[in-house]
């Protein structure tokens, strides 16, 4: 369950944030930035969800799944695919973020 928490915040993190940077880079209007700023309280309000004793620890483990899902944002918005590098970097802070999130705890 933590990690379909963890991807619908990426989701909303990165959809947001997207908004910000249509409307400065993109020339977008700046009514992007209303369902952007939307987006982005949903991305807070699900880490509140992640079962953690620690709002730092269920932040930093996050960290590895907002990577991954940016790299998803690359290939499946924006048109570009990964590269072998953008892939392994990707697995490896997945597999950082697991080893934060499970690991046993005394």
């Amino acid at each position: 369950m933590t990690y379909i928490i963890y991807a619908f915040a990426a989701v909303f993190e990165i959809a947001g944030c997207f908004a910000f940077w249509a409307w400065l880079k993109l020339e977008k209007s700046v009514w992007w930035l209303a369902p952007g700023m939307i987006s982005l309280a949903l991305f807070a309000w699900l880490l509140t969800l992640v079962p953690s004793e620690a709002a730092g620890r269920a932040f930093a483990a996050y960290g590895g799944i907002y990577i991954l899902a940016s790299l998803f944002w690359l290939w499946l918005v924006e048109g570009r695919v990964p590269d072998r590098y953008d892939i392994g970097g990707g697995l490896i802070c997945l597999a950082g973020a697991s080893v934060i999130l499970f690991a046993p705890r005394g």
